[in-house]
């Protein structure tokens, strides 16, 4: 029995190790291609959300189609393929809520010929392809363009007017899955974290002047209903 028990500690340990070695590789990875690469389904009347795995930093990044619109915010493409976007009103726009989340956008330009937009502060990272917004603009029926900045000069955020109303955040603000909302971490701030926190909840304040009740994420899971009070509340926190 002694002998039998120690073979199987032992078999134990060596799987443990195994684990814990195909982990970052191989075992990560798929888990997180299982559980983070969910399908387009409909949050608000026409406005769609999906997630998928970026290439480069190997994280769930989450994106949307305003349908009544036919603006995409910072998309990738879906598990659903392109295909799903031509039996539907197709994409006339891309908008990108920072410089930094061009994904997919221009598999969508290939194959719609819809432009790709970004706010004028963040034009300098692209050499072409790229057209300019202004804050303040209407850049498609209900949807307008506020500066959130701090983090980045180009960082937006979207006011849609869909449903009971939404804010669409691009750096600024995340809710990890199943979570509460969260600043990004400290070291992706710069130099001054405290600074731009701050920062960002004075834009944050402004945005509680506009109706919604809805949030909606380029980084983390939707919230639908109770956002204009759950953002009130992270403001009001710091």
């Amino acid at each position: 029995m002694t002998v039998l028990l120690g073979r199987l500690t032992r078999n134990a340990g060596h799987a443990v190790e195994l684990v814990g070695a195909a982990w970052p590789q191989f075992v990560c990875p798929l888990m997180l291609e299982l559980v983070s690469h969910r399908p387009i389904r409909e949050l608000l009347p026409g406005v769609y959300h999906w997630t998928a795995i970026h290439p480069r930093i190997r994280l769930p990044v989450d994106s949307y189609y305003i349908e009544h619109a036919r603006v995409l915010l910072d998309p990738m493409v879906p598990r659903e393929g392109l295909d799903w976007f031509e039996r539907r009103e197709t994409p006339e726009q891309i908008v990108l809520t920072n410089r930094h989340h061009l994904r997919d956008g221009e598999r969508y330009l290939e194959v719609f010929g819809c432009p790709i937009r970004c706010s004028e502060a963040g034009l300098h990272e692209f050499e072409h392809k790229v057209e300019g917004f202004a804050y303040g603009e209407e850049l498609a029926p209900g949807i307008t363009a506020h500066q959130v900045g701090a983090i980045c000069p180009d960082d937006t955020a979207l006011y849609i007017q869909a449903g009971t109303g939404a804010i669409a955040f691009a750096d600024g603000l995340t809710r990890p899955r199943g979570g509460r909302l969260a600043f990004m971490p400290g070291f992706l701030m710069g130099d001054d974290p405290s600074r731009v926190r701050a920062g960002l909840r004075k834009s944050f304040r402004r945005l509680l002047e506009l109706d919604f009740d809805n949030l909606l994420f380029a980084h983390g899971e939707p919230l639908i209903r109770g956002g204009r009070a759950a953002l009130r509340e992270f403001v009001a926190s710091g």
